[in-house]
């Protein structure tokens, strides 16, 4: 923005994501952002226009946060984003809930000799390692009755459960339920 700009404050906005301004596709520099006050251009760096460019839909709930810059001589500001994330919104009332992913692990004596904090220590490194940790819930369990097979976990994806499923397997699984549902 040059330095005949000074900076004003930090901001974050939250609107409706209404397209990007420039002449190529995915190398546009600046957002536009339906914000009650009306519509504003947001600057965006480099690293942000290729990400973005493919991610964002116009129409979607965003947040920006950046800051403003003022010009003393003419009285203009600008405004530059160094972080623009979608908004999660209310689901419509006539959808049915999602079902939830959740992993159960024991964590109960005999598991843990049998290997049960190696084995949750190994599954929270291989969700992390695909993206998946924010998509899951994680539980320690009492007894699941099963000490013959320790170290046991159930996997959970709607009304389906998995028993006896390695932590790459159990990532597989995940992957492919998101993707079903139109979440991975």
């Amino acid at each position: 923005m040059g330095d005949k700009y000074l900076t004003l404050s930090e901001l974050n906005l939250e609107g409706q994501f209404l397209g990007f301004i420039g002449d190529k596709p995915g190398k546009s520099k600046y957002l536009q952002l339906a914000i009650p006050s009306g519509n504003v251009q947001i600057k965006l760096p480099k690293e942000l226009r290729r990400p973005l460019g493919s991610s964002l839909v116009p129409g979607e709930p965003i947040s920006v946060c950046g800051i403003s810059k003022l010009n003393p001589h003419t009285g203009e500001i600008k405004f530059k984003a160094y972080r623009v994330t979608p908004v999660a919104t209310c689901p419509i009332q006539d959808l049915p809930d999602q079902p939830e992913a959740k992993i159960l692990v024991c964590q109960k004596s005999g598991c843990v000799k049998r290997g049960g904090k190696g084995f949750l220590s190994e599954l929270e490194k291989t969700l992390g390692d695909r993206g998946l940790l924010d998509k899951v819930t994680i539980e320690q369990t009492g007894c699941q009755k099963r000490c013959s097979s320790a170290p046991n976990c159930v996997l959970q994806l709607g009304k389906k459960k998995y028993k006896k499923v390695r932590p790459e397997a159990i990532a597989s699984l995940l992957e492919t339920h998101l993707n079903n549902l139109g979440l991975g």
